[in-house]
């Protein structure tokens, strides 16, 4: 199996796994199942394993399940791991209802993270997204703060614009940008890359597959109690013309002896040094596609070919950044 290699997470920053381990799928965050436990521990004890260091959570996730589930998985080997985490979300009954960054709720949440997970330190803080109900200084500022006691290493954002970024980084360095990238979603290739690349700031590009509309197993209609059917990209018209395009993608991978996942995978991948696909998985099996997937090597013409078929605007229904 591929060992995984290292990377900087931006200017002078921690080194990482190339390939991050996305843990929300092993908790039930939009209402649905909890996984099995035991195959959730296994699968970040096995990532670990393999090189793959960076294990992201989020306080959310779950109601803390998440967070008490990673905690699980590395206790007695908290020096292998880099935990990134996640706050600001407010849940109830499985529905999103709103955020909560206030400066007071921030010092609240962490204290429950560190509990949870079982550990003195969070190695990389960020809220999950910022709005207009608190100024980005004062959010910022008091994860700063949460620096200097020793609470935090490093400081993250996501799900944010390219001025916020600035805004943020302006306040305290950004080690890390956490953004939805994926072929099916390019929006933030015109401002939000470039500004990262030019701050010198990471960038963690979860949702690879696009909520599983790129790994050509998808098939229209959803069944009723899929979450995805709250998003229009998924429905009626639009997730049939969606899956129409992502046959090329299933055409290329045959080609090469790969899944339609893994090319997904492969392209983020090969966007720079400075960003780590972020993948989700919750079983062992699925460890080692994910991992031959960072060996892929597309030519300039299958990039070019991915890129025009792929363009801007070509996937039908609002997108994930949008919902």
């Amino acid at each position: 199996m591929t060992t995984i290699t290292k990377i900087a997470l931006g200017k002078n920053g921690p080194l990482v796994s190339k390939l991050g381990l996305g843990c929300m799928r092993m908790s039930s965050t939009w209402g649905g199942p909890i996984t099995d436990e035991n195959e959730s521990v296994a699968t970040i004890q096995m990532a670990l394993d393999n090189g793959i260091n960076f294990l992201n959570t989020g306080d959310f996730y779950g109601s803390g399940h998440n967070e008490l589930l990673v905690g699980k998985a590395i206790k007695n080997r908290r020096e292998e791991a880099f935990i990134s985490v996640k706050f600001g979300a407010i849940f109830y009954n499985g529905q999103w209802i709103g955020l909560d960054l206030r400066p007071v709720a921030i010092k609240n949440f962490i204290n429950y993270s560190l509990v949870r997970l079982g550990i003195d330190t969070i190695d990389l803080y960020q809220p999950c997204r910022l709005d207009n109900s608190v100024p980005v200084e004062d959010v910022i500022g008091t994860i700063a703060d949460l620096i200097k006691e020793g609470k935090v290493r490093h400081l993250g954002v996501s799900e944010i614009t390219a001025e916020q970024l600035r805004k943020a980084h302006s306040v305290h360095p950004v080690s890390a940008l956490e953004i939805g990238y994926s072929l099916a979603d390019r929006q933030i290739e015109k401002d939000l890359l470039p500004t990262a690349k030019e701050l010198g700031i990471g960038v963690v590009a979860f949702a690879n597959t696009a909520e599983g509309l790129l790994t050509g197993e998808l098939k229209a209609p959803l069944q009723n109690n899929d979450y995805r059917n709250h998003f229009s990209r998924f429905q009626g018209e639009n997730l049939i013309k969606n899956l129409e395009k992502v046959e090329v993608l299933k055409t290329m991978a045959k080609e090469k002896g790969y899944s339609p996942t893994q090319l997904a995978i492969a392209w983020v991948n090969a966007h720079g040094e400075h960003i780590m696909p972020l993948v989700s998985m919750s079983r062992r099996s699925r460890l080692p596609e994910n991992l031959q997937a960072m060996d892929i090597a597309l030519t300039d013409d299958e990039i070019h070919t991915l890129n025009s078929h792929f363009s801007v605007g070509a996937m039908l229904g609002s997108t994930y950044l949008q919902r």
